[in-house]
């Protein structure tokens, strides 16, 4: 069948559009247009070459995946042996390496490209006339394994490198490897699909390059950067490494721009060590730093020792991994009541800091790991993240060695462990006593929204925590003006303010008190829907999850938090105490509650009312009504006490009627008839 021109045309501008921009995204990092257009773009190629498969050729961007799984990787014999680098670490042995080539080039300073030493895989690329043939992993060095199927999976690398004076053949050095953030994302997606993670990028990045069905490959985040040349024919290359590296780039490598040409050993160290300050900053892991001579001459003349040479060295970085033993897991709970495992080790150094603690994150990670106290584990720390306890050695298991057993109960207050379906944290339900969480819980009940306590701020909750002068929100009840007047920046006068802040906070309404409690996922609608629901709290503390979840707003997750904290009998000796200090308020008629007389209206307070707005406002929303803080077209009412401002004003002008405090009063007391329509 013969192409119409045509569509030869639409292929071969569809191949340049797509790789224009896999090159933007991919190596630039920086993308022109949306993912759905490429993605439409790709399918309009995929449907053409379906329909003329003769415009199917070897370099088309429709061509990155699609190949049978292998059996097996075929064997790749490396031309120019892909030889590895002796190492130094530190700086009197880089200072030797300098004197060494300095001696063997007879001069007094040495130019160097100093580039980061990615933690990822050798990968050696291929070109015939610019079109990728084969990619083979280092091996051994001389052998490798064929993985152009993979390969071409990956979008940073280009099926066919553009700009001018292409060599004939080509073959590029590489390092394939795994960001950071891909890193994060694949391990999220392989615990969520229940499969193994992986214990560092690196192993990631190699596992992945290896898998002989490269669709899988293609779901991995494999990215690449290139770092030399090995075998060059019909081409010519620049005289130096630095301009070589330029070189890669104007034909559509990905090449890292954090290289740099120095001078000598110092330059040597001072890059060094401005990259190691920087390590834990970088979007992917690197290991060290690598040096080589920039003069391709120099090179030669320096030569190989063994399978080294004389003119490149790896100066590593402090390792990031080390083998310990696991002494103990203690359990700790934080602010929030979240149980979090904690090793506790044999004292090791990693990354030049030494490591006692070390995180398990939550029960399902002991469990996917399988650590038990008295193993040999691996530690891993980066930078400032917490170090975390990768994996047990299992071949240093004792015998005997049992598996770990969550409590059930609080190590700090006794109190149920409960842990929702879905969820990955278990957390302690002892919110008004657990030490852990008793600086929040009071933050949280002495709150505007809440118990409404003005001047018991922050750092004063702290100061009496830490004090031990209060240990639970009812404790607050019971302070005195010589207790507080003798605290850091507490005189008299503040002191006084803030007995009259507690008393009168002891005047609230249900829906307040209820959310002052802190129960996990019970938020002011929610509090609102339970007391509108249920009309006193004796009524909800006896409730069962089914009864519950008859409330709007509550599912079967709040229903067993609410269930749950009632049980407590801590939780319930904290709220005695509150009601026996004089916090009060009145329980809601619910046939009335339930019939939401002001469902649908929208009320805006304003001025000064003869209660306070806040409780205004509560039982207004307790009514069904909306109150909002401004004015719009969309307001129903305005209620208007003394020295009403601009609110009033907008009120006026957009014709909204208004009416005074007196008239509040009665529709809060149930004459809800007052409201207009």
């Amino acid at each position: 069948m013969k192409i119409p021109e045509k569509i030869r045309q639409r292929v071969e501008q569809l191949h340049t559009q797509l790789n224009y921009h896999n090159h933007r995204y991919y190596v630039l990092d920086d993308p022109e247009i949306p993912d759905v257009e490429y993605d439409m773009m790709l399918r309009e190629l995929q449907d053409l070459e379906a329909q003329y498969p003769e415009l199917c050729s070897p370099d088309s961007p429709t061509q990155r995946v699609g190949a049978a799984p292998l059996s097996k990787f075929s064997e790749v014999k490396h031309e120019v042996p892909m030889l590895s680098l002796a190492n130094v670490f530190s700086e009197q042995e880089l200072e030797d390496f300098d004197r060494r080539c300095r001696e063997g080039l007879d001069t007094d300073c040495i130019e160097y490209v100093a580039e980061p030493k990615l933690d990822g895989l050798a990968i050696s690329l291929l070109y015939k006339d610019g079109l990728l043939v084969r990619a083979a992993t280092r091996g051994d060095g001389t052998t490798g394994e064929d993985v152009t199927a993979n390969v071409k999976t990956i979008g940073a690398i280009p099926l066919r490198l553009t700009g001018k004076n292409v060599p004939a053949v080509i073959e590029v050095r590489g390092e394939i490897y795994i960001s950071r953030d891909g890193f994060e994302a694949l391990n999220a997606k392989q615990r969520e699909k229940g499969e193994k993670t992986f214990a560092n990028p690196r192993n990631a990045a190699a596992g992945s390059l290896r898998l002989l069905d490269s669709s899988i490959t293609a779901q991995r985040p494999l990215t690449m950067y290139c770092y030399a040349v090995g075998k060059c024919t019909e081409g010519v290359l620049a005289k130096t490494h630095s301009e070589v590296l330029e070189q890669l780039r104007s034909w559509g490598l990905r090449v890292s721009h954090e290289h740099a040409v120095v001078e000598g050993a110092k330059g040597c160290y001072l890059y060094y060590e401005k990259l190691l300050q920087r390590r834990d900053k970088l979007p992917y892991e690197i290991d060290g730093i690598v040096y080589k001579v920039n003069r391709f001459d120099q090179q030669q003349t320096l030569g190989f020792v063994s399978r080294a040479p004389r003119w490149a060295i790896a100066h590593k970085f402090p390792a990031q991994e080390k083998t310990t033993q696991l002494l103990a897991i203690d359990i700790q709970v934080g602010r929030t009541g979240a149980l979090t495992p904690v090793a506790r080790l044999e004292p090791v150094e990693v990354g030049g800091v030494i490591v006692t603690n070390a995180t398990l994150h939550n029960q399902d990670e002991i469990e996917r790991k399988d650590v038990r106290v008295g193993d040999t584990v691996i530690v891993r720390r980066a930078g400032d993240v917490i170090p975390e306890v990768v994996r047990s050695v299992l071949s240093k298991r004792k015998k005997g060695a049992r598996k770990f057993k969550y409590p059930t109960r609080c190590p700090e207050c006794d109190s149920e462990v409960i842990r929702i379906e879905g969820e990955a944290k278990a957390r302690c339900s002892g919110g008004l006593v657990c030490p852990a969480q008793r600086k929040e819980n009071i933050k949280h009940f002495a709150s505007r929204r809440a118990m409404d306590i003005e001047g018991l701020g922050d750092k004063l909750v702290e100061q009496l925590v830490d004090e031990n002068v209060i240990k639970s929100a009812a404790d607050l009840y019971s302070l005195s003006k010589e207790k507080l007047s003798g605290m850091e920046r507490m005189g008299d006068k503040s002191a006084d303010n803030l007995i009259g802040a507690l008393e009168k906070s002891k005047s609230t309404t249900l829906p307040r008190f209820i959310y002052a409690l802190g129960i996990r996922e019970v938020g002011e609608a929610t509090a609102r829907s339970l007391a509108q629901h249920f009309g006193s709290l004796d009524k909800i503390m006896v409730a069962t999850s089914k009864q519950l979840e008859e409330v709007p707003d509550v599912g079967p997750v709040v229903a067993r938090n609410i269930e749950t904290f009632d049980h407590q009998a801590h939780n319930r000796e904290v709220i005695d105490k509150l009601i026996k200090s004089g916090v009060h308020w009145d329980d809601i008629d619910v046939s009335v509650s339930n019939e939401q007389p002001l469902e649908g209206k929208i009320i805006v307070l304003t001025g000064a009312l003869s209660m306070p707005r806040s409780e205004a406002k509560d039982k207004l929303q307790s009514m069904g009504a909306k109150v909002s803080g401004s004015v719009s077209k969309k307001t129903t009412l305005v209620f208007a006490g003394a020295d009403a401002g601009s609110k009033l004003t907008k009120a006026k002008d957009l014709g909204i009627p208004v009416f005074d405090d007196d008239t509040l009063q009665k529709v809060l007391k149930g004459d809800a008839s007052l409201v207009p329509d």
